[in-house]
């Protein structure tokens, strides 16, 4: 496995690589939900590539860069056995001195992570769009758990023509469904079982996530959503199929997860 800082270095040996190239993208501190990404990546690729870098332009005013966590020394040690490729940039390196072009989606980045993180999704598709340019993958591999940002990176590949496949993977979750509150987890399944008993009002979806969701003394719901799964627009009553996702604190901890409901 090779680490490399350096754009430039990284495109000089980019030919050496046999393709198909996997890519997986990741700000570090990694868990098994991002080795699923990445094993899955080495399963499908002949050369795979991940990048390990916290990007500043996706932190709102009031979240804190610096105090993301962070540990490189045990990234490395994690995707050693199945990864060949670690890119690894500065800030500096991504965003030189009189940087100042940005990628923007609009519609579905308006609402929900987009409404809550003014600012989120541009730093999100710019970084994710130097990323690809930078690694020239055949595919990249993304969890479905950030449904919002998924859907994001899907329409900006679209609608931009870049030649890559998105490849979306499975959501891994703790043993309790979610670190520090399972009560979040089964206000999903809850959301999942009330579909299945027949319920198609959203509306009493929400409120019997909320009510489940609030008898946790430290939660503070940011949103409940049920929205339609390409535009993201709340829906009244469900057709098809919908995306139900949510965003609550748990004292200073914001969690975030989604479910899709379909017959």
């Amino acid at each position: 496995m090779r680490v490399i800082e350096k754009i430039e270095e990284y495109r000089n040996i980019r030919p050496e690589l046999t393709e198909p190239v996997g890519f997986v993208p990741t700000m570090g501190y990694l868990h098994e939900g991002h080795l699923s990404l990445v094993k899955r990546a080495r399963n499908e690729n002949k050369s795979v590539v991940v990048s390990i870098f916290v990007n500043p332009t996706q932190f709102g005013p009031n979240e804190d860069f610096k105090s993301y966590p962070r540990d490189t020394e045990r990234d490395l040690n994690m995707l050693e056995p199945y990864t060949d490729i670690v890119f690894m940039p500065s800030p500096e390196e991504m965003y030189p001195p009189n940087y100042d072009s940005w990628v923007d989606i609009e519609g579905i980045t308006d609402v929900l992570e987009g409404a809550k993180r003014p600012g989120h999704f541009r730093g999100v598709a710019t970084v994710c769009t130097k990323l690809f340019n930078i690694v020239q993958p055949a595919s990249a591999y993304f969890a479905r758990k950030d449904a919002q940002q998924l859907l994001v990176i899907k329409k900006m590949v679209k609608d931009l023509n870049l030649p890559l496949e998105i490849v979306t993977c499975p959501t891994i979750r703790e043993r309790d469904g979610l670190a520090m509150s399972s009560r979040l987890y089964k206000s999903l399944i809850l959301a999942l079982h009330t579909y299945e008993s027949g319920e198609r009002k959203a509306g009493t979806i929400r409120g019997k996530m909320t009510v489940l969701i609030e008898q946790e003394p430290l939660a503070q719901i940011e949103y409940i959503s049920v929205a339609d799964t390409e535009t993201l627009q709340e829906l009244d009553k469900i057709e098809e199929k919908a995306l139900v996702s949510m965003a609550v604190k748990i004292g200073t901890t914001r969690l975030i997860d989604n479910v899709i409901l379909e017959d």
